[in-house]
């Protein structure tokens, strides 16, 4: 009697579980068609018509647009120090003073020296023109007006020698007061006042940099290059040189040159831009980034590159029609920014695109906007 209850209680437990799987599998079979119904919520974004720059991104340096070290042309004792470390420069102001006593002397003696040889030479023409009227007569030798004419030549070379010496004594007093080549920026100071230098000495005084205008020196892709000189052919691209991640207010110059050769090492070669730095905020051997902006593309079509997908065939996107079904449409896609892309073939200005959501698509599918977003 104990076994058929056991085996009884056994039935109705199988029974159960059996009514239960049942209606546990109708119940899902009964959803099923109403999850196939719900519309999938998506981001979406409208192609826009746009002018669209075509620019090439890199790391530059900034370089001088000059660097003149300064060294003496002459020796002696630097007496005089009129710049400091850092000093800002014009073209022509003092930087030092070397002990111009030396060379103030050597100048009076060279002097002196023409002085007395151009007296001696106006004696050599007065002997010239009597002899000559000497010779005339038969007073003098042949002899005698020919030497009193080489003696004329002679003191002619010897004060024209005197005049470059006296020159040469003049430009050495104007080389002890050393001026600055060019405007810019000094730096450190190498050598100070008080002590002794010597005419091209090894070391330098100060070194001087240009930096307005400045250059910008970066490397783009070897592949760029072809481009690049197209470009350059019509008009001189655009450098927008940014020294922080804010791209509000960059320094603007234009491609000033070229390099004639492609490094084999990195596949690049190396361009400079030249900027005003009319503020002063460049400063050389700053690392800054760089755009070159080569052109720009007039009412290019613009998504965000979000909506651009790629699948086995190629790029593709899904385009929301009026009905909140989506299409899915290959494209052809050109230039491609951090944030935007353009479509140059596959869908049509003001066309609704999906940014994001792909995942739960598939053509024809029903979709509820969550949220319209463009990128400016």
């Amino acid at each position: 009697m104990i076994l058929s209850s056991k085996r009884f209680f056994s039935y109705f437990l199988i029974l159960y579980l059996t009514l239960l799987c049942a209606c546990v599998a109708k119940e899902k079979d009964e959803k099923k068609p109403a999850q196939k119904n719900r519309a999938a919520p998506v981001r979406v974004a409208q192609v826009l018509e746009k002018t669209v720059p075509v620019e090439i991104r890199a790391i530059g340096n900034v370089e001088a647009y000059t660097t003149v070290a300064v060294k003496p042309r002459v020796g002696g004792m630097i007496v005089r120090q009129f710049i400091r470390d850092g000093q800002d420069v014009e073209k022509g102001d003092p930087l030092f003073s070397i002990d111009p006593r030396p060379f103030e002397i050597a100048l009076k003696e060279s002097q002196a020296r023409l002085e007395k040889d151009a007296a001696l030479l106006r004696k050599a023409e007065a002997d010239v023109a009597r002899y000559k009227k000497l010779i005339e007569k038969d007073a003098v030798t042949q002899e005698q007006y020919d030497q009193t004419q080489a003696n004329l030549s002679a003191l002619r070379a010897t004060v024209r020698l005197d005049e470059a010496g006296v020159e040469n004594a003049r430009l050495e007093l104007d080389y002890a007061a050393i001026k600055s080549p060019v405007s810019g920026k000094a730096g450190a100071i190498l050598v100070h006042e008080g002590n002794i230098i010597k005419a091209n000495d090894d070391r330098s005084l100060v070194i001087i940099n240009q930096i307005q205008p400045i250059y910008v020196s970066f490397s783009v892709p070897e592949q760029h290059l072809p481009a690049i000189l197209d470009y350059m052919a019509e008009a001189k691209p655009r450098v927008f040189v940014f020294i922080s991640e804010d791209e509000t207010s960059p320094e603007s110059g234009e491609l000033a040159a070229v390099d004639n050769t492609v490094d084999k090492s990195t596949g690049t070669v190396r361009l400079k831009g030249l900027c005003a730095n009319s503020d002063g905020m460049l400063w050389p051997g700053q690392f800054v980034r760089v755009i070159l902006r080569l052109a720009d593309i007039e009412g290019a079509l613009v998504a965000p590159s979000q909506a651009v997908q790629t699948g086995i065939e190629g790029q593709y996107v899904y385009v929301v029609k009026p009905d909140s079904t989506v299409e899915m449409r290959p494209v052809v896609i050109g230039k491609v920014t951090e944030k935007e892309t353009v479509i140059e073939k596959g869908v049509s200005a003001g066309e609704t695109l999906v940014t994001d959501g792909h995942i739960l698509l598939v053509p024809g599918a029903k979709v509820e906007v969550k949220e319209v977003r463009n990128e400016k």
